[in-house]
């Protein structure tokens, strides 16, 4: 088997504020998704269908989760003697004392891994995305132009370009790409809606430099330092335009959204075709009976998994393994973690709920019927909801909630702690 020419480095380590209690014990990389799996398996996937082996993650909050998931990598067909998943958290030595302090410093940090394979090109990628690429096309695109840096780009809209590193192209292949003219990284003020994937492309010897340049900086992060460095050097730095679909899960918002937009007849993310691998070992996946569905259930324009037993209703629904929906519940618009057990007469309406939570009889949570819920409303993991409690839409539950905290009614938009 010929040696990877491609190694690549997924950014996995960190947890996002906007996230909060679903990010209170795992990174984000690690959110269950999709009714079975995790966010940091589309970009394993991805790296799979391109035929890239040689994978390291870098992992640094609360790893154990991701760790687990990941396994020995063989989910992902990245087992073997020229192939592999190494993940890589901080560690103490001689010289390096302390965390990660950005996603340039993991790079840096493990750049005798990097050189001990010599690979012909770098992939760096975040872990927390939801799409499907194949990324042969864009590292193609990075030696036809022979290119210090290639970066994925992709149009959004201009109220949200702030949000992201943005670049403006010359529009030198048209559809395909161009050179990157300017960069930004979360501007103010936008002259560009083109926005950065977080899928770079470096020749090694140029990021081994900018990595070594940037040690006296007081950041170290590729969208605010490594690049705009590049860029000010005068370095080939090029854009390949993505325009697939992107799901950007660091809003509880758009995580809600991007498991809904696995629903309806024709699906922005169709996961079948997408080629999307995930550990089925973990969690025990693979070894939970079939569905059961009752004689009065009703399941509408849902994805319900082995191991659930619907007894009330579910429309429009991620249903994750182990979870029950008792007679006279009813789920809308929700996606329920593992092992969630909903009581009788319970209505939940636009929830995210994490693993391990037990709901009473009779507890809302979310919008009242007849209503259409507006903000999603998250529980966090391993609570016991007592009867006839009522959460308010929006509102955010910790994890491990003693009994004594609970109130009747929990308002719309209020934190219980």
């Amino acid at each position: 088997m010929l040696k990877p020419t491609t190694l690549a480095m997924i950014l996995a380590g960190g947890r996002v504020d906007e996230l909060n209690v679903l990010t209170y014990y795992r990174p984000k990389s690690a959110l269950p998704f999709g009714g079975f799996g995790r966010v940091i398996d589309f970009a394993l996937s991805n790296l799979m269908n391109s035929g890239i082996e040689r994978v390291a993650i870098l992992s640094q909050y609360r790893s154990y989760s991701l760790i687990n998931h990941i396994g020995t990598g063989a989910a992902w067909d990245m087992l073997g003697r020229n192939r592999g998943i190494s993940i890589l958290p901080p560690y103490i030595g001689s010289d390096q004392t302390n965390w990660y302090r950005g996603s340039a410093d993991a790079v840096y940090r493990n750049i005798d891994f990097v050189q001990y394979y010599e690979p012909e090109q770098i992939l760096i990628l975040s872990g927390d995305h939801i799409y499907k690429m194949d990324y042969q096309h864009l590292i193609a695109y990075h030696r036809e132009k022979d290119a210090d840096l290639t970066m994925g780009v992709i149009r959004v809209r201009p109220d949200q370009a702030h949000r992201f590193g943005i670049a403006a192209l010359d529009d030198e292949d048209g559809e395909r790409g161009g050179r990157v003219t300017s960069y930004w990284e979360k501007p103010k003020e936008p002259e560009s809606d083109w926005a950065s994937l977080t899928v770079l492309c470096f020749k090694p010897e140029v990021m081994y430099r900018l990595l070594n340049e940037n040690q006296n900086d007081a950041s170290f992060e590729f969208g605010r330092d490594i690049i705009p460095r590049l860029m000010k050097a005068g370095g080939r730095v090029y854009a390949y335009k993505f325009c697939g679909y992107w799901g950007y899960t660091r809003t509880i918002e758009e995580y809600w959204q991007s498991n809904m937009d696995l629903l309806g007849r024709d699906p922005c993310i169709d996961m079948e075709k997408w080629g999307f691998r995930t550990n089925l070992d973990h969690r025990g996946i693979r070894d939970f009976q079939p569905v059961v569905i009752g004689d009065d259930a009703t399941v509408h324009d849902s994805l319900v998994y082995n191991g659930s037993v619907i007894d009330g209703t579910v429309r429009r629904s991620i249903i994750f393994p182990g979870v029950s929906v008792e007679k006279g519940a009813v789920v809308e618009d929700s996606v329920l973690f593992f092992n969630n057990h909903i009581g009788r007469n319970c209505r939940l309406s636009k929830v995210v709920a994490d693993v391990n939570n037990t709901f009473g009889e009779g507890v809302v949570v979310g919008a009242e019927a007849g209503r259409q819920a507006e903000a999603v409303t998250v529980v966090g993991w391993n609570n016991i909801v007592p009867n006839q409690v009522v959460i308010g839409e929006g509102a955010t539950v910790y994890p491990l909630l003693g009994s004594g905290r609970w109130k009747k009614v929990i308002a719309a938009g209020e934190v219980l702690r």
